[in-house]
């Protein structure tokens, strides 16, 4: 049986709240004998309407000197979930909280102020935030002077804030993904006022550039958009994360030429659709070809892009990246389904036919790339021979690897009030035989690479043997092989001797070892 969708309705229930005061910046409302000072909240409604006034790109300094000292000698914990752009977001959050003074640790018990990144692309990763709030709900009654705050996705959404409103008003802070700039204010209010302070914006607001960030490793994230303009029925982003809005291309050099001379490895470029890159400008045509052009003369290593959108990805494009260099071979192309009746449904506004086109023509101009993707299934009324369309496209195409997803309702989409008729044991039947059919192709290709010698970018120790290095080549295949601990952060040629479905073993060619 499917599951029950969940009733938000009883978060609406504010009978029991007192309106204290209410002026132009905001009001003050009291639950449960918790004071909530109310910024802004989320509102579905607004989030829908795409604004037509232009977004303003601004250059302010967003820790202002007064908030500069306000953590020293206080520590912090940030906790992710979900995709790239909340991991992109939490390095900004870190920057903004080493700025202010606070210093990072991994033990809760020394925190001074606890942060939850949320996602709200699926109804588990809400799930989690909501049973890790319940862990943090004791450590908050030991020290009440902890500050909790809940950011990100989730935060974006009515029920979401109503819902921690009513049942965890020992949350000080929830804000979300528009004015995560805002943060140093919200921990002055928070801690000044000690009430809950809420600052949601449900309009996206400006690009705001110069924000400090706190990267680790050799790898960054470079975040060239914000939001999504396609609304496909099962997805929550263009609400959560606003309108299309592209980021000036001298802005994103310059962060890029600036991440080249610190000497990181690799840059992945952050969008929900980088593909629409550009199509906002009005004063100059510029797209996303024109930036990986761009890029591809700043030297640094590796070049990475996520997440493409089918329906966007151009001729122009496709023959930038066949230039090849510091562009990899490695493109993550989500079809989410093979059947034009089911993207049709789900909004994709492309077909069978389009994508298989758009592979043909990739694989010809990039004859070694490596594809990989997403895919739902079990989508509202998705036929067991429409459900086998998916099957032989991911045949024919031969994904290296693909994320896969049972189909999950989220609250506020098209798709959540059609009819959920797949039953669940059918949906987790086509899960395994989709992953069984993905896997087989995974291994083929890793067998293909058998007595080929590889770049790898050595990331670190692997997981289970200390002896072993784990790094990936230019493809993003995983390899361990054995090795050093000084060869971490470096590129090594490595000759695969031992394909595996997940992950390939080989051995370093030692005299082939390059820093740069």
């Amino acid at each position: 049986m499917a599951k029950e969708t969940k009733d938000y309705s009883k978060y609406f229930d504010f009978s029991d709240a007192k309106v204290i005061s209410e002026d132009e910046s905001g009001k003050k409302i009291r639950i449960r004998g918790r004071d909530i000072q109310i910024l802004s909240e989320p509102n579905h409604r607004k989030e829908k309407q795409r604004g037509k006034e232009d977004i303003q790109v601004l250059y302010n300094t967003a820790v202002p000197k007064e908030l500069k000292g306000i953590g020293n000698g206080k520590k912090y914990i940030i906790y992710t979930y979900g995709c790239q752009m909340n991991e992109h977001d939490t390095e900004t959050m870190k920057g903004l909280l080493e700025e202010m003074g606070y210093t990072p640790t991994e033990e809760r018990k020394d925190a001074n102020i606890i942060l939850l990144n949320t996602c709200a692309i699926r109804e588990n990763a809400e799930d989690k935030v909501f049973g890790e709030l319940g862990h943090l709900k004791g450590l908050k009654t030991e020290n009440p002077d902890l500050l909790l705050g809940v950011c990100g996705c989730m935060s974006q959404e009515e029920g979401v804030v109503n819902r921690i409103m009513q049942k965890h008003g020992f949350v000080d802070m929830i804000f979300g993904t528009h004015n995560i700039h805002r943060l140093p204010h919200l921990i002055r209010e928070a801690l000044f006022s000690k009430e809950m302070v809420v600052e949601v914006w449900s309009k996206e607001g400006d690009i705001i550039e110069n924000l400090p960030k706190k990267r680790e490793g050799m790898r960054a994230w470079v975040n060239i958009m914000y939001g999504c303009d396609k609304f496909c029925t099962y997805c929550i982003v263009p609400f959560t994360r606003g309108k299309e809005r592209s980021r000036r291309p001298e802005d994103v050099i310059a962060e890029v030429r600036d991440l080249a001379r610190q000497g990181f490895k690799e840059i992945t470029l952050l969008g929900q659709n980088v593909n629409a890159y550009g199509k906002d400008f009005t004063d100059i045509d510029y797209t996303f070809a024109n930036l990986m052009d761009d890029i591809r003369q700043i030297d640094i290593p590796r070049v990475r892009f996520t997440t493409s959108h089918p329906r966007d990805f151009d001729d122009d494009l496709i023959e930038v990246l066949a230039k090849g260099g510091n562009l990899v071979e490695h493109i993550h192309l989500p079809v989410q389904s093979g059947n034009t009746e089911v993207l049709k449904r789900m909004s994709r506004k492309y077909s069978r036919e389009h994508y298989l086109e758009l592979v043909r023509k990739i694989k010809k101009a990039i004859p070694d790339v490596v594809l990989t993707t997403d895919i739902i299934v079990g989508f509202p009324g998705e036929t067991d021979e429409q459900f086998e369309d998916t099957l032989s496209l991911v045949r024919e195409v031969g994904y290296d690897f693909a994320y896969t997803f049972i189909y999950s309702p989220r609250e506020g989409t098209p798709a959540a009030v059609m009819e959920d008729n797949v039953p669940m044991e059918v949906k987790k039947e086509r899960l395994q035989r989709l992953n069984a059919v993905v896997n087989e192709h995974c291994r083929i290709s890793n067998d293909l690479m058998k007595g080929k010698i590889v770049e790898v970018l050595v990331e670190g120790e692997s997981k289970n043997n200390a002896e072993v290095l784990s790094g990936r080549t230019r493809s993003n295949k995983l390899v361990h092989f054995e090795g050093g601990k000084d060869l971490i952060g470096k590129f090594v040629q490595v000759e695969i001797t031992d394909p595996m479905t997940w992950y390939i073993k080989g051995n370093i060619v030692s005299e082939a070892v390059t820093s740069a």
